[in-house]
């Protein structure tokens, strides 16, 4: 692959095998995640030196998402990048870590904090027992919820997907997401993800509240003993529902786990709120860097 390829269904093998190889830290970086997103976010793949460079397509000109999945040094694939992208600007990296930025030569470069995308990562046993007096808040919700309704956590199985699709459009709706942006580009992205649900592997659970769908989960393997949760989804107006359906599906689901990743807050504060109200083990940091050129900021 000596010049961009767009990301498409067919490369999967191929970006699973280089994940496999070098598994990833940042939860970007999973050919489910990248796949779903690719309309609003699109995604080239550039394979150089035994390893595989993701590039995303902004309107300002191409950027690299993350380290790359190999041993080519982070100086190297920005070169690559650089190199193949021809006449486009190529305008910073972004998502990139700290063990990535290691060794990087930083003279010229100005490195800021990506705050708005760290990941959250939470012992997995946190969230599936919500143990001890810091979770006595969320099992007080899981409890008034469990004793005011009849509450069933299914697996998602190919005979289930109409039905949470039906109630992610529900969700949408009380949120007019067609309204705003970011809200129509993840409906979207969730449309795809469950469009190709068993193709991109996928786990997932639901809640049936009093018969309805009304919640659910999807993840995947991120890491070796790490899982990732892409979407979480309950309806607002049953209280303590979003505790119950993510300590089902963490108690479930993601049982052979020991972490969780839950993914970035996207600097939105209610969002920020409640991940930390969960008491992260750890926060996965990630860096934006832009490269001097002729004296100028690229």
């Amino acid at each position: 692959m000596s010049s961009f390829q767009p990301l498409t269904l067919a490369h999967k093998e191929l970006v699973d095998d280089y994940l496999r190889k070098w598994p990833p830290e940042i939860s970007e970086h999973t050919f489910a995640n990248l796949f779903m997103w690719r309309d609003s976010h699109p995604i080239l793949l550039l394979e150089r030196a035994d390893s595989l460079v993701f590039v995303a397509q902004h309107k300002e000109g191409l950027v690299l998402l993350g380290p790359p999945a190999g041993e080519i040094p982070l100086r190297e694939a920005w070169e690559a990048v650089c190199g193949a992208a021809g006449a486009r600007p190529v305008v910073m990296m972004e998502r990139v870590t700290e063990k990535a930025l290691e060794g990087f030569n930083l003279d010229g470069s100005e490195v800021a904090e990506e705050r708005d995308n760290w990941d959250y990562v939470h012992a997995r046993a946190d969230l599936a027992e919500l143990p001890g007096r810091k979770f006595h808040a969320k099992r007080n919700l899981v409890e008034r919820c469990l004793a005011a309704h009849h509450c069933v956590y299914e697996p998602i199985t190919p005979a289930l997907l109409p039905e949470v699709a039906e109630m992610q459009q529900r969700w949408c709706e009380e949120r007019a997401c067609d309204e705003a942006p970011g809200l129509c580009d993840e409906y979207l992205a969730i449309k795809e993800l469950l469009a190709n649900y068993e193709r991109l592997g996928m786990t997932g659970g639901a809640m049936r509240v009093d018969g309805k769908v009304e919640a659910y989960c999807v993840g995947e393997g991120l890491s070796p003993g790490t899982a990732v949760v892409h979407v979480e989804k309950a309806m607002q107006h049953i209280e303590g529902l979003y505790q119950v359906v993510n300590q089902m599906f963490c108690r479930n689901a993601l049982a052979s786990f020991q972490y969780v990743n839950r993914e970035q807050d996207m600097g939105i504060a209610g969002i920020r709120k409640a991940k930390q109200s969960y008491r992260p083990r750890h926060m996965v940091k990630k860096y934006v860097v832009r490269l001097r050129a002729a004296g100028q900021v690229v």
